[in-house]
């Protein structure tokens, strides 16, 4: 086993970055309660409001409208249970924790490259006259690929519906208004930015109907009860800062991932990458070595010292064909020997290669070849 490890698997959770690390431990070591009305309080609840305008800014919302939550997938839940619609649509290809949460969904189709069938989407809502709440995330974590939320919204508007939108993989990634692309519920989570575990939000539209699922205290104005995660939150508020100046040049990874695809594809012509000619965002390659299984690779690469991923982190203790690949209409044999490989603020060009020759040392072997002296 190598004995030095190589983190390729931002999607899954992106490192702490050091400046939210000095935040999360200076909050640690201070008390009170951000509810409790003496100085102590006081000056906490000025720091959660703090981190609740930073995080709202970088996707264009309001600080008032803003939940914190545990993360991602209690946000995705209370924006499911919250709207107050009976009547749900998603895509083919979101995330487990909006699939597993609803009973019975309409599914809108997908293209070939991943992307939302947006005549699908109005035929279904046209089908029936109720109003719906329709799930469509703005970044695949699998694929990487970008959906077009902006006309998305436009029709499920037009139809009296809501537009859910999990930008668990956006936000740092692509630029993010909430308003200007019609998301109506919103959902985040900090340690995809390099922020702390265990901390999110969901952010709300002007005026969308909320009805506060879980009983309790008064915290997050009524929204969400619970003592908030003061630590996490201010981290939350220093990532989310740092994703916004880093924006522009988070692109910029994109030359890595290219350079990664390019390198597998003169290594190996049958290689796949999945929706490489769709719109995605910079830091993610989905692809497939044909006739070696997805677990075969993980375990290979670990081994070599590399971590990487069989797509969605909440479905890490199995291997199964990915749903997002089979929505598209990958056949089975094919979705089963695809591996994600996400690189993010720390990766270096040296990390490439290394894996580069990791996986052209596995292709080889599994066709009984010798690696290339190249």
């Amino acid at each position: 086993m190598a004995e030095i490890a190589t983190y390729l698997d931002y999607n899954a959770t992106a490192p702490i970055k050091p400046a939210v690390r000095e935040a999360v431990e200076a909050a640690l070591g201070k008390v009170g309660n951000p509810s409790s009305i003496h100085r102590f309080g006081r000056a906490l609840r000025d720091e959660v409001e703090a981190a609740r305008e930073r995080v709202a800014r970088l996707v264009g919302g309001r600080p008032e409208h803003l939940v914190f939550t545990s993360g991602g997938t209690e946000a995705n839940h209370l924006a499911l249970q919250g709207a107050g619609v009976a009547r749900h649509l998603m895509s083919a290809v979101e995330h487990d924790s909006i699939r597993n949460a609803l009973a019975g969904p309409e599914t809108v189709p997908v293209d070939a490259d991943g992307r939302v069938d947006l005549a699908a989407l109005e035929t279904l809502l046209n089908a029936r006259p109720e109003p719906a709440l329709v799930s469509i995330m703005a970044v695949n974590n699998e694929t990487g690929v970008v959906e077009p939320i902006a006309e998305a919204a436009r029709i499920v508007h037009a139809h009296g519906s809501r537009l859910l939108v999990d930008a668990v993989q956006a936000a740092g990634k692509v630029a993010i208004d909430l308003q200007a692309q019609g998301a109506d519920y919103l959902t985040l989570s900090a340690h995809k930015l390099g922020g702390p575990t265990g901390v999110g939000a969901l952010v709300l539209g002007a005026d969308v109907p909320y009805t506060v699922p879980v009983s309790g205290a008064g915290q997050e104005r009524g929204r969400r009860p619970g003592t908030e995660n003061v630590p996490g939150i201010v981290g939350f508020g220093v990532a989310a800062d740092l994703a916004a100046a880093a924006l522009e040049d988070f692109g910029n990874i994109g030359a890595l991932r290219d350079r990664l695809e390019n390198g597998i594809a003169r290594i190996a012509k049958d290689a796949v990458v999945f929706g490489r000619v769709a719109p995605r965002v910079s830091n993610t390659s989905l692809i497939a070595m044909p006739g070696v299984s997805s677990e075969t690779q993980l375990v290979a690469f670990d081994l070599d010292g590399f971590a990487v991923s069989a797509g969605s982190a909440c479905s890490s203790g199995k291997v199964d064909p990915s749903h997002v690949l089979l929505a598209m209409g990958v056949e089975k044999a094919v979705a089963e020997t695809a591996i994600r490989v996400s690189l993010g603020w720390d990766t270096k060009p040296d990390d490439i290669e290394g894996f580069l020759k990791a996986w052209e040392s596995l292709y080889a072997r599994t066709r009984g070849r010798k690696v290339s002296a190249a």
